[in-house]
């Protein structure tokens, strides 16, 4: 148990389905107050806000586009509104959209893919910062393995758009480090969510599979240890900057 999340509110985007719901999850189990955002998955949302509160937890289901600054802002303004604070932020709505190979690529498209990957996540941290800093508290970012593999066929720019993350929480933890707020990244490898079901053939998942050290592919579950160490102040005070590769040696950096 992260004793010191008892009670922090943490604010969960993407926490409908796989690595985000697991997440939500987990930080409830510890006693935080959770906000599960989600897009356009309300019933999925509605679920793992009903599992929370089965459990004894706190929680609320909150919807917003991310691909909208407006909507964001108004996330964020819910969120505090509701719960009083913000302590921790977990930016981890994301996806493909779609595998292109570079000849279909299109200033529309990338558009897409940059929005929801990373002016998102820029969106939730300008919206989230003050309430941060009144909090001393921190902002968890969910990456991707592709961002220093380059991604699978046609998944140029959703790489590049995880490796951009990377480095956005690095010049961000630089500039709050001294303010008390710290910038994080967990970078999953192959996980077995909705993300694989829909863009990658199974027989491209059963060779990454063959590849891995560990000879499996992760779970959402794998990845929520991450979450919590990097958010709680007890366990990582002085951990600001970094990206935690979760991928059972698929990548040893």
């Amino acid at each position: 148990m992260a004793s010191d999340l008892k009670d922090k509110v943490v604010l969960v985007t993407g926490a409908s389905t796989g690595i985000g719901a697991a997440v939500a999850k987990g930080f409830a189990a510890n006693g935080a107050r959770v906000a599960v955002h989600y897009g356009s998955s309300s019933d999925d949302a509605q679920a793992v806000n009903s599992a929370i509160r089965a459990s004894g937890g706190v929680s609320d289901a909150f919807q917003a586009d991310v691909r909208s600054t407006e909507e964001v802002h108004g996330l964020v303004a819910k969120v505090v509104a509701e719960f009083g604070a913000l302590d921790v932020l977990v930016c981890n709505a994301g996806g493909l959209v779609a595998r292109r190979a570079l000849p279909e690529l299109t200033p529309e498209f990338y558009a897409e893919v940059m929005d929801l990957n990373v002016r998102s996540v820029m969106d939730c941290c300008v919206a989230a910062i003050p309430h941060l800093v009144q909090s001393q508290g921190s902002v968890v970012v969910t990456g991707s393995l592709a961002a220093r593999m380059g991604g699978g066929n046609g998944a140029s720019l959703y790489a590049g758009a995880k490796a951009a993350i990377g480095n956005m929480v690095r010049a961000y933890a630089r500039e709050y480090g001294g303010q008390g707020v710290r910038f994080n990244a967990v970078s999953p490898g192959t996980i077995s969510t909705l993300f694989h079901e829909r863009h990658t053939p199974k027989d491209v998942l059963d060779g990454i599979q063959a590849s891995i050290p560990m000879k499996r592919l992760g779970t959402p579950e794998d990845c929520v240890g991450a979450y919590l160490y990097l958010a709680s102040s007890a366990m990582s005070g002085y951990v600001t900057g970094q990206v935690i590769e979760v991928n059972g040696g698929q990548l040893m950096p």
